[in-house]
């Protein structure tokens, strides 16, 4: 016995013409909100409210960067925005500092150069662990 497995699964269906029913609820949505400030403000104090409200549903609706919808690059920013950051500060060597480190190797015969160091966040994890056990092993022998 053979079954019909369903294919194109993340396409949604076109329910009101050529839209789907969530770009539908995005530009009914939008119109219903520009027409209620239009009434609520007035067309001279409404125009910069109602065109920002459009632009935002037609966004929605019809701007799709990557080939996704332009809600998941805002969910993307949003999440950005909120996350905590993991900051490193690099230091970074100027022309003077590298002359002055090549004319102290010329006087020693010996070749200095300035590596920086590589510090990832598992690294950074692992010193802070270490950190917090030695910590915690100066508290218990100091009772």
């Amino acid at each position: 016995m053979q079954f019909k497995v369903p294919q194109f699964l993340e396409i949604e269906d076109k329910i009101f013409g050529p839209f789907t029913f969530r770009e539908f609820v995005y530009l009914a949505g939008g119109a219903g909100i520009c027409f209620m400030l239009y009434k609520l403000m007035g067309f001279i104090f409404g125009a910069i409210p109602i065109l920002a409200v459009a632009g935002f549903s037609l966004a929605l609706t019809f701007y799709k960067p990557n080939n996704k919808p332009f809600l998941s690059l805002l969910e993307s920013g949003f999440k950005y925005l909120l996350q905590s950051k993991l900051y490193i500060w690099r230091r970074q060597v100027s022309r003077n500092q590298k002359e002055q480190a090549k004319m102290k190797s010329g006087e020693k015969g010996q070749s200095l150069e300035y590596v920086p160091a590589r510090l990832n966040s598992s690294k950074l994890r692992d010193l802070a662990w270490s950190l917090d056990v030695l910590d915690s092993s100066k508290q218990n022998t100091g009772d």
